[in-house]
């Protein structure tokens, strides 16, 4: 190719690793002679020529299907650009060996650098044997738990405030929640916003109104259950995911209660189903692909050695809230 256009393989090789300091004639040149041959750069050759296997992960451990979809097509989104190839490691927080299991499939695959989705991105022992094998890692999470290079916030306690602020001006003061057990951070910031909010407008959220869920729709039918054959039920339930909020629905339904008329439902993440259900599902989008996206060009950073630029890039988000038509006033006022 060097040949054909007359210019040296090192003019190429910037053009091909999209380099500056090429003029733009030259840059027309050589891109008209790689389209004329049909040429794509060969991984493994770019990989030892750069002592990087030019392989970035997603490490997860979440049940949520489609929030880890949303991070994948977002961290693709950058990687393609800029010649990377991305793996999509799912793991078992339950299993005894999962940090053996993560440290070894890095140093099998030769991994570049991972972004680790919560709840694995709350592990303070796992960024420490990251850093032992020198691999990059940037963490998305719902604290701030790292410096600005290395975490991608999603500010999920000022977010459940929005919800509950919609609740109270509604008119809802009798009001059940669906949350994760307490395992991971992003659960605690949730439960701990929601009930504050309540609280400081002088709403209590008792013991008797919050359930355990999983994020599954089946663990939302199950505490459905238990919330609405309470006497008397609650007028709305916010469930900390939508999974759990559209199984809300489905025991609503079974039950013959009327969304938003009898029972107001809230979910959390904008899951894609979220628009699709009847009554549409009121939510808080998490911008999960933007959180990936952002994560991943912060992860590049750290790849070329550059901290300054990927401490630059934006490090929060707070979700913003989707009213759909699952919201409704309570059928029967509370009394004043």
């Amino acid at each position: 190719m060097a040949r054909l256009a007359g210019v040296s393989k090192k003019t190429v090789s910037r053009v091909i690793n999209d380099e500056p300091n090429v003029s733009t004639k030259t840059l027309s040149k050589v891109k008209d002679i790689i389209a004329q041959l049909n040429y794509s750069p060969n991984p493994q050759a770019r990989g030892l020529a750069f002592s990087r296997s030019f392989l970035l992960a997603v490490v997860n451990d979440n049940p949520n299907a489609s929030y880890v979809t949303e991070a994948m097509y977002g961290a693709l989104s950058q990687c393609r650009p800029n010649g990377y190839e991305l793996v999509v490691h799912p793991c078992d927080s339950r299993h005894v060996d999962l940090l053996d299991d993560i440290i070894n499939f890095i140093k099998r695959v030769k991994i570049d650098g991972v972004i680790l989705l919560p709840p694995i991105s709350e592990s303070e022992e796992l960024i420490s044997r990251l850093k032992a094998i020198e691999c990059q890692y940037v963490r998305v999470l719902s604290v701030i738990a790292d410096d600005s290079a290395h975490r991608v916030r999603s500010n999920d306690r000022e977010a459940v405030r929005h919800v509950a602020n919609h609740l109270i001006a509604l008119g809802h003061r009798d009001i059940g929640f669906i949350q994760r057990p307490k395992n991971s951070q992003s659960t605690t910031e949730r439960h701990v916003g929601f009930r504050e909010t309540l609280e400081d407008n002088g709403i209590s959220l008792p013991q008797n109104r919050i359930a355990m869920g999983d994020y599954t729709s089946q663990s939302g039918v199950e505490c459905a259950e238990w919330l609405l054959n309470s006497t008397p039920p609650p007028t709305a339930i916010f469930a900390s995911n939508d999974q759990m909020a559209i199984g809300v629905m489905a025991t609503a339904k079974k039950m013959d209660i009327r969304i938003p008329n009898d029972l107001t439902v809230i979910g959390f993440d904008d899951n894609p189903l979220a628009s699709m259900v009847w009554p549409a599902l009121t939510t808080m989008n998490l911008h999960t692909k933007k959180m990936a996206e952002l994560a991943t060009q912060k992860l590049l950073a750290l790849c070329d050695g550059d901290v300054d630029r990927a401490a630059d890039i934006q490090s929060e988000l707070v979700p913003n809230f989707i009213q759909r038509q699952s919201t409704a006033t309570p059928k029967i006022q509370p009394l004043q």
